[in-house]
């Protein structure tokens, strides 16, 4: 039985991975944040992998703070790129396959078509060139790895969009919700059960590929979506993204094309909404829905 260390399990992806594990009973899990494990502490990690004879990581743990990373530039490339060659390099030197995750924003977002995993990268925010650095040292130092690329990240743990528009939902009567970027939700569940089928399959390709739900919508379309499933009242107002200006510049468009790992590792993928209802289900205690 393979033992796979799973890092920054507190998270959104990290909860769901734990959550998904039970149905994947074929691997030994290790689940660690960073609490247990510095992935930043090189030492640490390889003393961690070795006694635990890890073979598979899947690295889930990244600095997603984007307007505060413009500040914090070092502590964000520390996590998101010096980390990740910490675990490439005692990857190769113990031959163990790694799953980083990684994030549309490694793109400028000025697209008008879906991104395939071979177009131009150039990231306009700290984070963003955070995260392509850590894509980049992963592949010069180990041969093992892929990396998946994903676009607005939401589950039934931790902060994101969804819990956010339930909360302001139940105050208020009515929400300003960005128009004009474009790009489409994933559901930390869906994406926590494909890595899981991915390495059940012994078909391990490496690679950069890309996956979020099916479907494509705005933030607004997202907010009015969630209303409507989860039979708030809450009046949606469309806003430009300059009428809400933030410290990081936003992506336009953050459509990615999944074309790749779904045909290399056979998999279907549900549309959004189709996720997002399951994702409100089980959130409805949760908010007194």
């Amino acid at each position: 039985m393979q033992t796979i260390l799973i890092t920054g399990s507190k998270g959104q992806l990290g909860n769901e991975l734990q959550k998904a594990a039970k149905r994947f009973p074929n691997f030994r899990y290790i689940f660690t944040d960073v609490d247990e494990l510095d992935i930043c502490n090189k030492s640490a990690l390889d003393n961690f992998v070795k006694e635990n004879r890890i073979e598979i990581i899947v690295n889930c743990a990244a600095y997603t703070a984007v307007d505060k990373a413009e500040e914090e530039v070092e502590k964000c490339f520390a996590i998101n790129a010096q980390a990740v060659k910490n675990i490439g390099e005692i990857a190769e030197t113990y031959q163990i396959k790694v799953v980083h995750i990684s994030t549309d924003y490694v793109f400028d977002g000025k697209s008008y078509k879906p991104y395939t995993e071979e177009m131009e990268v150039s990231p306009d925010t700290v984070y963003g060139k955070s995260k392509l650095q850590g894509e980049k040292f992963l592949q010069s130092v180990c041969n093992q790895y892929i990396v998946i690329r994903t676009s607005w990240l939401y589950s039934s743990y931790g902060n994101n969009f969804v819990k956010t528009m339930l909360r302001l939902g139940k105050e208020r009567n009515s929400v300003n919700v960005i128009f004009d970027q474009i790009g489409t939700p994933t559901y930390a569940a869906d994406l926590a059960e494909i890595i899981l089928k991915i390495l059940s399959q012994n078909n391990f390709i490496s690679g950069i590929y890309h996956f979020s739900n099916e479907g494509v919508c705005s933030w607004y379309d997202f907010a009015t979506a969630i209303f409507k499933i989860a039979h708030v009242n809450c009046l949606v107002h469309p806003i430009e993204t300059k009428d809400y200006p933030a410290p990081a510049p936003r992506p336009y468009y953050s459509v990615l094309n999944k074309s790749k790992i779904k045909n290399t590792f056979g998999l279907s993928i549900a549309h959004w909404e189709e996720s997002l209802e399951k994702c409100i289900e089980i959130l409805k205690s949760e908010y007194s829905l």
